[in-house]
């Protein structure tokens, strides 16, 4: 009895024939994405550009739409809330203030005041408050910036390990790709991007490696089974083959994103919001970008059935 399948065994789609439009909607994709970065930045969380995170637990439910607007009348800057694992748990994030730490320190206590207020006749449970310098928060965006190359760095040394130079290549500039154009959404959205914003974007990289990987495993494979097959038919068969593993890892990993989504709380949201987005473009990638421009590469079989690159004419 063979097992469910969603997409059926003799498919024969040629997606190396619409390469070109695919190359055209990613450079249209990354110039957007760079546009946006350039013109209307990032929406930096505190652990890149400073402030102070108080976390609290109101002793009723609150009444966040009314908390947001007592917090933002102080004119302190845009003051974010957001539920903390229970609903009466608040982390509030409130940007650097200028002038030192004693009108930090005043800024901390106008907001502990505001909230106080709130419930005038119940005690409010300050649980945590953090201050990161713009000092930290330059090391930080550093480290941040160092992480993501170096993991771009360690997978290209893989793949070309366990491939060839040109599997690597092809594999980091989708990496690239993919890490760039969700960079641009959230510079289109302006949603907070802070550190965990950097952790999913290494982790939308490992997925996408995977699911190039596993492309690129079958092309290694029929390239040394099919020796006079024209490489564009071989790399459409190969992708057609792996089709079915490629949408079901897609599919499945998206429900459970979707339900961290709606059910995970406000925390993680832009954590979540980002490796959705980054599963679709990476599935997309690993397709329509990494595979055509391994073809592009000038790769050749040999009679001993290794991939070595053509000779320049």
């Amino acid at each position: 009895m063979k097992g469910l399948r969603f997409i059926p065994e003799d498919t024969k789609v040629n997606f190396i024939g619409v390469r070109v439009v695919a190359f055209a909607m990613s450079a249209i994709l990354l110039l957007g994405s760079l546009s946006l970065v350039a013109t209307k930045g990032l929406n930096l969380g505190i652990d890149f550009v400073g402030g102070t995170a108080i976390e609290i637990r109101t002793p009723v439910m609150p009444d966040l739409p009314a908390l947001r607007t007592s917090l933002n009348s102080l004119e302190l800057g845009g003051i974010a809330i957001q539920e903390f694992g229970q609903p009466d748990d608040l982390l509030i994030r409130m940007p650097e203030q200028e002038g030192g730490i004693e009108v930090q320190q005043a800024a901390i206590a106008k907001v502990k005041a505001a909230i106080d207020a709130t419930y005038p006749e119940q005690e409010v449970d300050y649980r945590r408050t953090e201050f990161v310098g713009p000092q930290v928060g330059e090391e930080l965006k550093m480290q941040g910036m160092y992480a993501v190359l170096f993991s771009m760095l360690g997978m290209l040394a893989y793949i070309w390990f366990r491939f060839e130079w040109q599997f690597g290549i092809a594999a980091v500039i989708a990496l690239l790709h993919d890490s760039f154009i969700t960079i641009g959404l959230f510079a289109l959205t302006q949603m907070e991007f802070n550190l965990a914003t950097v952790a999913a974007i290494l982790t939308i990289a490992g997925y996408s490696i995977n699911d190039t990987v596993v492309v690129f495993d079958r092309i290694r494979e029929n390239l040394r089974k099919y020796k006079k097959k024209p490489l564009i038919e071989l790399f459409n068969l190969s992708i057609n083959q792996t089709l079915t593993r490629t949408v079901m890892t897609s599919v499945t990993t998206l429900i459970a994103l979707i339900a961290l989504y709606v059910f995970g709380g406000e925390v993680i949201r832009g954590f979540i919001y980002a490796l959705i987005f980054g599963v679709l473009i990476g599935t997309y990638s690993s397709i329509f970008v990494a595979s055509p421009i391994l073809l592009y590469l000038n790769i050749r079989r040999t009679g001993s059935g290794e991939v070595k690159t053509e000779e320049a004419a």
